[in-house]
């Protein structure tokens, strides 16, 4: 019995996510979806044991239904990665053979066992003209923005082998084990790109009208139905809104809704956006459920469940997004990765202690993007989990930790779950450290969840809390402690530069707490992530987007009441920006910004421009006086005359309690920003604490 069966007040409390679905042959526990995310556990050599025992995990926390990453239905529908000299490493993971079912039997034995009533789907995705390999195909030779390689044009035969390809992964994914399929349509991958004109160029039967350009996605469909039976789940994934200048609109999303229900698709998963758009809809800079209101409309058009997705990261957000009747079933892929027990904990009404998705995207989807392993910020075990285990201690420690920023608070959640004794101290008077700047920050406010998050941690854990404590080592080496953690993070760099102590002269931290006021002309030194987030504070002006959705419909150019073609065409975005001369400078010649994550630094640097942010790069900065900021630029000397000169740049770390503790004898390591403050970087620093106290 689950733990959903048994404890009764989040069933109660959340009474529609955990409502039963009725799904013709069979039947979905809870309203609740872990939604498609690709790991790149898939091509790794050992990738089908370590994805058995991360979906296990998920399967075990009382998700409803998991849905894997991408698996392509043939080579030319994914990636081969090769050498500079033209040898193969590896291709993406594909299924389109005995063996390959072989192996993924493995992980749907895996999640069958640890929750016979979790529905196992495997999603196929051909990436089409977005494939990265030697002949990437498509409707028309058409290069996308963002893809390696110009697409090679299919005549009917490969078309034939196209939808003949996608039947049998379906057939061989039943064969593995898995109880349904995830078609994607959606994002610019090959479906796609037959629905909409600009890259579906043809005049044959498979081009031209709407409905000669749904006969491709409707006939893969359809043939997979065919070849799998009634008794198997199929998910088709649309576009609900592309988010592209000249996309669908809203009748042909409709159309193909209707028709995609008549060739006998199960469920319909609402997507938003594809990779080629100019509109964020993964960042922490989108509110929450934002898109919910477009599978609202898809709903009323089809009489089969359909799928909500995007920005859904607590128990009480799905709840909303259900009854207002926006959906059937509630995708959170992010936040099973942040927190393989959420269903759980919701079941149980525990959601203060749920580890929330913050959607920084730092450690999923840039690593995705990047070709490394996924993980996740706030949970580094996360697609690690056979070689991240936090197994209780036989040899419990009397254990300091000082410093409650992320890597202090990582260190003391692990080691006291392990069965230490720990005591936490820090000179502020409320745990987070540079959480409590990031919060701050408009688009950021999900930090909040993650300070709530471990406050309710060592709370339940018995850790010793001591703030408005300043230790040392004197105090620390008397008290008796077997080990002691120092955490105690960074101090602005200050730069060597005449006048540094001018007035004009402020610190980011002071600017972000609002302890100094910022002028009407500022210059911003240094442009990494702390200073784009000063940039993005002092330049905006009114209610941040991220909590309001109509204010982020505005600033991004969307109009979701009317739904024109996908849903911004001629709309211009509404820029609310300060009433300030903003200069955004760095010392390196390469792009500002370019530094920034793979999957929200556009948005960052589109943000600024729009706000009329002026980046600088291959600046010498020479001093600051009462005219302002004297630059170098381009090798000729300038001055900004600016009112304030906000400094970002960069950190030192704090060591001298460590270097201390160490000459006394006592056993102690240095964690996080202390131990190295190149950037301010919690991902490094949650992930090196949560690795050091899982071996204490």
């Amino acid at each position: 019995m689950s733990a959903a069966e048994k404890i009764l007040p989040g069933l109660e409390k959340y009474a529609r996510l955990f409502e039963p679905l009725k799904l013709g042959h069979t039947t979905i526990k809870n309203r609740s979806i872990m939604g498609s995310m690709h790991t790149g556990l898939e091509e790794l050599p050992d990738g089908f044991d370590r994805m058995a025992a991360y979906y296990a995990e998920r399967a075990a926390g009382g998700v409803g239904m998991i849905i894997t990453g991408g698996i392509a239905p043939n080579e030319e529908g994914g990636m081969v990665m090769r050498d500079k000299d033209g040898n193969r490493l590896f291709a993406a993971s594909k299924l389109s053979n005995d063996e390959e079912a072989a192996g993924h039997s493995t992980v749907t034995k895996a999640v069958h066992d640890a929750a016979p009533d979790c529905k196992f789907v495997m999603q196929i995705l051909h990436m089409g003209p977005l494939a990265y390999n030697d002949a990437p195909v498509a409707p028309s030779p058409v290069k996308s923005r963002i893809g390696a390689f110009a697409p090679t044009e299919m005549d009917e035969a490969g078309i034939e082998k196209q939808i003949a390809d996608h039947a049998e992964c379906a057939r061989l994914a039943k064969q593995a084990g898995y109880d349904g399929v995830e078609i994607i349509g959606s994002a610019g991958y090959l479906l796609s790109t037959f629905l909409v004109e600009k890259t579906n160029q043809r005049t044959d039967q498979w081009g031209g009208s709407y409905e000669n350009r749904m006969r491709f996605p409707l006939e893969v469909a359809k043939r997979c139905r065919e070849t799998v039976g009634d008794d198997f789940i199929i998910i088709f994934r649309i576009a609900a809104m592309d988010m592209l200048q000249g996309g669908m609109s809203w009748d042909e999303v409709a159309e193909l809704s209707r028709e995609l229900e008549k060739v006998g698709v199960s469920i319909i998963s609402t997507h938003f956006t594809w990779h080629e758009s100019a509109v964020p809809t993964i960042a922490t800079m989108v509110p929450r459920a934002a898109f919910t209101s477009v599978t609202a409309r898809v709903r009323k058009e089809v009489s089969i469940p359909v799928i909500t997705s995007n920005r859904i990261n607590m128990p009480h957000v799905a709840e909303e997004v259900l009854e207002r009747g926006d959906a059937d079933l509630v995708s959170m892929a992010r936040p099973m990765l942040a927190d393989s027990q959420f269903m759980n904990k919701a079941a149980e009404d525990r959601a203060d202690e749920i580890n929330t998705c913050i959607a920084c995207n730092q450690a999923c989807l840039d690593h995705t993007f990047g070709g490394k392993t996924t993980s996740c910020l706030v949970n580094p075990r996360a697609c690690h989990e056979t070689l991240l285990k936090y197994e209780p201690t036989d040899n419990p420690k009397a254990i300091a930790v000082i410093g409650a920023g992320p890597a202090g608070l990582a260190y003391a959640t692990t080691a006291a779950e392990r069965g230490h004794k720990v005591t936490l101290i820090d000179a502020a008077d409320e745990i987070g450290g540079q959480f409590n700047l990031a919060k701050l920050v408009p688009g950021k406010e999900e930090f909040y969840e993650t300070v709530r998050y471990y406050n309710k941690m060592i709370e339940k854990l018995g850790i010793e809390l001591r703030l408005n404590t300043r230790a040392d080592a004197d105090m620390l080496s008397e008290a008796g402690f077997d080990h002691v953690v120092v955490a105690t993070g960074i101090t602005p760099r200050v730069p060597d530069i005449e006048g540094i102590a001018h007035e004009k002269a402020v610190s980011y931290v002071d600017v972000l707490k609002g302890k100094k006021p910022v002028g009407k002309r500022v210059a911003i030194m240094g442009a990494g992530g702390i200073g784009f987030d000063v940039a993005d504070t002092i330049s905006h002006d009114g209610p941040s987007g991220a909590m309001d959705i109509d204010v982020f419909a505005k600033e991004w150019g969307v109009d979701f009441k009317n739904h024109p073609r996908g849903g911004v065409t001629g709309i211009e975005p509404e820029v609310a920006s300060a009433d300030r001369e903003i200069f955004l400078m760095q010392r390196k010649d390469t792009n500002v910004g370019k530094g920034l994550g793979k999957t929200t630094g556009w948005t960052h640097r589109l943000t600024l421009q729009r706000r009329g942010v002026k980046m600088l790069n291959g600046i010498e900065y020479r001093k600051i006086d009462d005219a302002g900021l004297h630059i170098t630029a381009n090798g000729k000397p300038d001055i900004l005359e600016v009112d304030t000169v906000i400094i970002c740049a960069g950190q030192e770390p704090l060591r001298e309690l460590h270097d201390a503790l160490d000459a006394k004898g006592v056993s102690v390591e240095l964690v996080g920003g202390a131990y190295e403050a190149a950037e301010l970087d919690a991902k490094a620093a949650i992930k090196q604490a949560s690795e050091l106290a899982s071996q204490i």
